[in-house]
């Protein structure tokens, strides 16, 4: 009697294994996917957005009227970020000399561009040069994650699981069947679905993080049930086991 409970025990705790890993390992499908070229879609310019923008031409001297003049030598991101040209309501930057220029709906290649052409076309520089990043690009990661916050960035794409990385990654507790990518487009706000455990959705645009998304890992069922106990925890499975058993053993006696 007493093998049979202790078989049965570990065919159960066996079991409970196998349907923990399928909920577990992320990219599980990952031999099956098929390796595509990487296009990187350039992130609009947002409200909001804290933008570096950093004016050169042949003639060093010739620029110095159209930078703003606190970048000079400065490094330090929360300085840049101080004197840096904001996005207003309206999609608009104030530059030197330049003065008003829309930013809205463009992405750093376009304003780049359109900044080029109208220093030289508008012959205020020869062969003049413009370099363009956000300097405030945040994400914020909640839920059942290790830690929790908004988290800044500054390099022109990353990816969710980067950002999911920033946080500590999943805990054992993060429903990986299901995050939800909240993200604004053209002033419209969607929330999409995403599941950790296929690589099927990397080719997918939701694989880049953008500046002000918003990610949330829910708590998955197991967790909800237990009420904060997490019974897909190995720990938690052979107490529970030992104590099925020795609940059998007296009941035996």
């Amino acid at each position: 009697m007493t093998k049979s409970i202790f078989y049965l025990s570990l065919t159960l705790l066996l079991l409970t294994s196998c349907v923990s890993k399928k909920k577990i390992l992320y990219f599980q499908d990952s031999d099956k996917f098929t390796s595509v070229g990487i296009n990187q879609l350039e992130s609009k310019i947002q409200i909001n957005d804290i933008l570096n923008i950093t004016i050169s031409a042949l003639v060093p001297e010739t620029t110095i009227p159209y930078n703003s003049q606190n970048f000079i030598g400065t490094t330090n991101l929360e300085t840049l970020k101080m004197n840096g040209y904001l996005v207003n309501n309206k999609g608009e930057i104030e530059m030197p000399v330049l003065g008003t220029i829309s930013v809205k709906n463009k992405t750093i290649i376009q304003l780049r561009n359109e900044l080029k052409n109208i220093l030289e076309q508008g012959g205020h520089l020869v062969k003049p040069s413009v370099n363009i990043r956000i300097l405030n690009g945040k994400v914020t990661i909640l839920g059942e994650v290790s830690n929790p916050g908004t988290y800044a960035f500054t390099e022109q794409f990353i990816s969710l699981p980067q950002a999911l990385g920033y946080a500590g990654d999943l805990t054992i507790n993060g429903k990986r069947t299901d995050i939800l990518l909240i993200r604004e487009i053209d002033g419209v706000r969607e929330i999409s679905h995403i599941d950790l455990t296929t690589a099927n959705w990397m080719n997918d645009p939701k694989y880049s993080i953008k500046q002000n998304d918003v990610i949330i890992v829910n708590p998955n069922s197991k967790k909800i049930q237990s009420g904060g106990y997490n019974l897909g925890d190995l720990s938690a499975i052979l107490g529970i086991t030992s104590l099925l058993v020795s609940f059998i053993i007296l009941l035996k006696k």
